[in-house]
């Protein structure tokens, strides 16, 4: 049964082109996400586990720019439960994971024998959640993985840390996992990846990023108790123009939901529409090779809007 909210926020990005033509929602997809929507019991619910404050609207920036008005004098996420954080495994495993990257592309990563324990140890904490073993049997049935555990923890471990070269003529720089979930920037100029509320959060309060304003539409302004939201930020003093990401949902649901994405589908750049709870959403994967590049949700509607816009 669907809930009156959404559950989490959606940062969307790229605003433009939302009313273009898009590719029809994928029913079969959507179907999947809603059960892993239902079993994300560690997902954390907005108004309790944390708090959100939109505050201003953030002017537009052009990419690369270092200067930017700030719309928003208080941080955007507080009040975060940091117990669950830290004792519910995946989050806490997670979390351990964050700091273990160079944050610039071009500089080679350094892979020490301890954040390879950190990385077995995150894997077989999402692979003991009802959303990944749920995610693993429809692989399975549809001949995209292997029953075998150790084989579908080595695939995943393929697609979100094995690491490749994202800029030329350096050495092995990037990986899914630290893309998506870390952020990266590129040439000290431009944040690239870093769809991640948790790193948002934790960046945040360590006084790293500073949230700008949000990005809207004049017919769909957000307020502290809506449930999507595009925004602006600067991290490390580099600006990233409008960002992208799911908030409260835990890491293994966001792992389960991409990597599925990245299975059903061999084109480099894909993107599926689908509804999940509330919500329409597009999900954009890029690969990289046999890894993931990027991924990311953008919003297309919320609060039931889509369904209600059909019924008319």
């Amino acid at each position: 049964m669907c809930r009156l909210f959404c559950g989490f926020l959606l940062l969307a990005v790229f605003l433009s082109g939302l009313n273009g033509s898009r590719p029809a929602v994928n029913q079969e997809l959507s179907t999947i996400f809603n059960e892993l929507w239902s079993l994300d019991v560690n997902r954390m619910a907005p108004g309790i586990d944390y708090t959100i404050s939109v505050q201003g609207r953030a002017s537009f920036v052009s990419q690369g720019s270092h200067t930017v008005q700030d719309h928003a004098s208080q941080p955007l996420l507080s009040n975060v439960n940091e117990s669950k954080l830290r004792n519910i495994t995946t989050f806490s495993s997670f979390v351990t994971l964050l700091d273990n990257y160079e944050r610039s592309t071009g500089v080679t990563e350094q892979v020490t024998t301890e954040e390879l324990t950190e990385m077995d140890l995150f894997l077989d904490a999402v692979l003991e959640t009802k959303v990944m073993k749920r995610a693993h049997q429809y692989l399975v049935r549809k001949g995209q993985s292997s029953s075998d555990l150790r084989l579908f923890k080595k695939q995943l471990n393929l697609i979100w840390f094995h690491l490749y070269h994202r800029q030329r003529n350096t050495g092995l720089d990037s990986s899914g996992f630290e893309h998506v979930f870390v952020g990266e920037t590129k040439s000290g100029t431009e944040i690239i990846g870093f769809h991640n509320w948790v790193q948002f959060y934790l960046q945040e309060k360590n006084q790293h990023l500073d949230y700008k304003g949000y990005k809207a539409r004049e017919h769909d302004l957000p307020d502290q108790d809506d449930h999507v939201l595009n925004l602006q930020f600067s991290w490390h003093g580099v600006v990233k123009p409008v960002g992208s990401a799911f908030i409260g949902t835990s890491p293994e649901f966001e792992m389960a939901v991409f990597t599925i994405v990245f299975l059903m589908n061999t084109e480099r750049s894909t993107t599926v529409v689908v509804n999940i709870d509330q919500c329409q959403m597009e999900l954009v994967v890029i690969r990289h090779g046999r890894s993931l590049g990027t991924a990311y949700p953008k919003l297309l509607s919320s609060n039931g809007r889509h369904v209600r816009q059909h019924a008319h």
